[in-house]
C-alpha cells in the first residue's frame, strides 16, 4: 500500500508527490444501474458502498482532506423517484455514519446549501459533524446541493453586505477574502480532482478552488471505482510538474 501500486524500485525512483486535498466527482451511478438493467436507485446503493470503501482508503493513505460530491444544486432536475430514493438513501447513509465511522479518526463536514433538505435530512447531518467535531484526522466534506456558482455567489453577497455596512471597505476584497467566505474556508484548494466515468466536465465543482488543480479522467463509473483506481489516479499526479503559471 505504501508504494501505491508500484513496486520498491519504481518507488524510489519516482517519488510519491501526495496531494493534500482530493476531489471526487462521483459520477456513473444511473449508468452503471442501467449497463445492468437495474433501475438508477441501485447504482446510487452501490455508488454509496464505493464511497465508504474509498473514503477510508484515503484517510488510510494520509490524504488530509477529501471532498466528495455527492449531490448537485441541478441535481434536484432528476425525475422525482430517482431524487424521492436519493433521499432515502442519504437519510439511511446519516443513520449508518454515525456508528459506522465512529472507529474512523475522520472529521465529516458538509458543505453545500442545507436548507434545501427536510428538517430530519439536516438534523442528521448536523448530529454527523458534531459527533466527528474532536478528531483530528481526515476531513471529509460531502458537497450534498452543492453548487460551485452559487457558493461563489453566496460568498461575494457576503462581501457586499459588509462593504454596505460600513464592515469593510473595496480595498479589503481580496482572492483570499472571497476564499474565506466559501464552504471551503481555512481548507487548502484541492491538488486533485478524479472525476470517473469518462466525462471530461467541471459540473460546477469548485470553480474557484480548482484554479491550479490537477484533473484525472477515468473511464470506469463510479460504483466500479476501486482502491487500485485511485492509486493509479495518485500515481498520475504524482508525475504532473505544477508550475502554478511560472515555467
Amino acid at each position: 500500500m505504501a508504494f501505491f501500486g508500484r513496486n520498491k524500485a519504481e518507488a524510489e525512483e519516482t517519488p510519491l508527490v501526495l496531494p493534500k486535498h482530493v476531489g471526487i466527482i462521483m459520477d456513473g451511478n444511473g449508468r452503471w444501474a442501467k449497463k445492468r438493467g437495474l433501475p438508477r436507485k441501485a447504482g446510487h446503493t452501490e455508488g454509496a458502498r464505493t464511497f465508504r470503501k474509498i473514503t477510508r482508503y484515503c484517510s488510510e493513505v494520509g490524504i488530509k482532506y477529501l471532498t466528495v460530491y455527492a449531490f448537485s444544486t441541478e441535481n434536484w432536475k432528476r425525475p422525482e423517484d430517482e431524487v424521492g430514493a436519493l433521499m432515502k438513501l442519504f437519510k439511511s447513509y446519516l443513520e449508518e455514519a454515525i456508528s459506522d465511522f465512529k472507529d474512523d479518526d475522520i472529521v465529516v463536514r458538509f458543505i453545500g446549501d442545507k436548507s434545501g433538505f427536510s428538517p430530519e435530512l439536516r438534523a442528521l447531518m448536523d448530529e454527523n459533524e458534531e459527533c466527528s467535531r474532536e478528531r483530528d484526522g481526515m476531513v471529509l466534506n460531502i458537497a450534498m446541493n452543492y453548487g460551485s456558482r452559487d457558493e461563489i455567489v453566496r460568498s461575494v453577497k457576503s462581501i457586499a453586505a459588509d462593504v454596505k455596512s460600513g464592515a469593510l471597505s473595496e480595498t479589503d476584497i481580496t482572492e483570499q477574502l472571497i476564499s474565506d467566505r466559501l464552504y471551503t474556508a481555512g481548507q487548502p484548494d484541492p491538488d486533485l480532482i478524479i472525476r470517473p466515468s469518462g466525462e471530461y466536465r467541471i459540473s460546477n465543482f469548485m470553480l474557484w478552488q480548482s484554479a491550479y488543480t490537477e484533473f484525472v479522467i477515468m473511464n470506469k463509473l463510479w460504483p466500479d471505482f476501486q482502491k487500485s483506481d485511485l492509486d493509479e489516479a495518485l500515481r498520475i499526479y504524482s508525475q504532473r510538474n505544477r508550475r502554478y503559471g511560472g515555467v
